[in-house]
């Protein structure tokens, strides 16, 4: 397909607290584990309906395509099928929905790249893994094997359909030095089970993803992708799955720099971002040599004008010019970029709304030719 420009349904089928945080009032959890096992059975699959029937409907779709988008990233939790209660419990499996995506798209000729985001014991011990401060999927053979089965059932499923633009294997496996920062950030209702917690060694994910490539392509043809996520250590792909018979193999990694300026600052002068999105062209350049790479995620979150106090005027254009900086480098340097995310429900006007893509074009905050540059 032509240049992946896309956006992703984060928060639809796998739920993340801050982007919907009225869908977890009234009991203390944070992650989907604290969802399914903290509410009554008969309230739990009633939030989950209403959430799940109101949160991206065909009008959203059909937003999307009009925005100038030819792709979305649809995440999906292990539990999608709701196949094996040994696995599937407490949770609500919702793969009628998924279903229901394909359909719109196939009307509205998006195509769909579908996003393992979490399995059993969580790949990265993120909130958007399903349980926070716990990494441990890769400890055990069997949670393993469970991952792999669920990837071969969604080939299984839309291996046919026009639709599907490809699979991605595992989003976000994690490596040492961010684990130890999400075991602060992301604290674990269970601190003994977050102790056992390790991040994904390189070889075992190695290992993951070539036997996840041989599986998928037992049913995906080769005009299908397949989808890898660098785990958070570019550079340690260089080489790898590079023989010819290795077809269609897309490289995603994910950059979110814009809040991290210089020597702890709340702000981010334009020059120092600059200077970062060069530092990214160059190992995206670099990285093409073996792959097409695509930025799988990225926003224009909390980044916020040298100046204490803006105008609404000044603003937008600050947050144009960021979204301008960024598009051009994935423009030039990429084989595609898929925003994160399309839709965030704020609790209230403090949220910075430069995770949504529905109210960064609400508010004109991208320049009117970043669709199709």
């Amino acid at each position: 397909m032509d240049k992946i420009r896309g956006v992703n349904l984060g928060n639809w089928l796998v739920l993340e607290k801050w982007m919907q945080r009225r869908l977890f009032e009234g009991f203390d959890g944070n992650d989907e584990t604290d969802f399914c096992t903290d509410l009554p059975e008969a309230e739990k699959r009633a939030r989950l309906k209403v959430h799940r029937d109101t949160f991206i409907t065909y009008e959203d779709i059909r937003n999307i395509k009009a925005y100038g988008m030819n792709l979305i990233r649809i995440p999906v939790p292990h539990f999608i099928f709701g196949d094996d209660p040994a696995w599937c419990e407490p949770y609500v499996g919702c793969i009628g929905y998924l279903d229901e995506l394909f359909e719109w798209c196939r009307e509205l000729n998006l195509k769909i790249l579908i996003d393992l985001h979490t399995v059993p014991d969580s790949q990265n011990g993120f909130d958007n893994g399903g349980i926070c401060g716990v990494c441990l999927w890769h400890k055990k053979p069997e949670n393993i094997e469970r991952a792999l089965r669920v990837l071969e059932m969604l080939a299984g499923r839309y291996k046919d359909h026009p639709a599907l633009y490809g699979i991605q294997l595992l989003n976000e496996p994690i490596e040492a030095s961010m684990l130890e920062e999400n075991l602060r950030k992301y604290r674990a209702r269970d601190p003994e089970r977050s102790a056992q917690s390790e991040a994904v060694p390189t070889g075992l994910l190695k290992d993951f993803y070539l036997e996840g490539y041989r599986r998928l392509r037992g049913y995906l043809d080769e005009d299908k992708a397949i989808v890898f996520h660098d785990g958070f250590r570019l550079k340690e792909w260089v080489g790898f799955m590079q023989g010819p018979e290795f077809k269609n193999i897309v490289f995603d990694t994910h950059i979110y720099d814009a809040m991290n300026g210089p020597a702890g600052r709340d702000s981010m002068p334009y020059s120092y971002y600059a200077g970062l999105l060069e530092e990214h062209a160059a190992e995206l350049r670099f990285m093409r040599q073996f792959f097409p790479v695509i930025v799988g995620e990225w926003s224009l979150m909390h980044f916020v004008p040298e100046q204490e106090t803006f105008s609404d005027l000044e603003q937008k254009m600050s947050y144009r010019l960021m979204a301008d900086m960024q598009l051009q480098t994935w423009e030039r340097n990429t084989d595609g970029w898929i925003f994160w995310s399309y839709k965030v429900i704020y609790p209230d006007n403090r949220t910075n709304p430069g995770w949504s893509l529905k109210d960064c074009i609400r508010k004109d905050w991208f320049p009117s030719e970043w669709s199709g540059i």
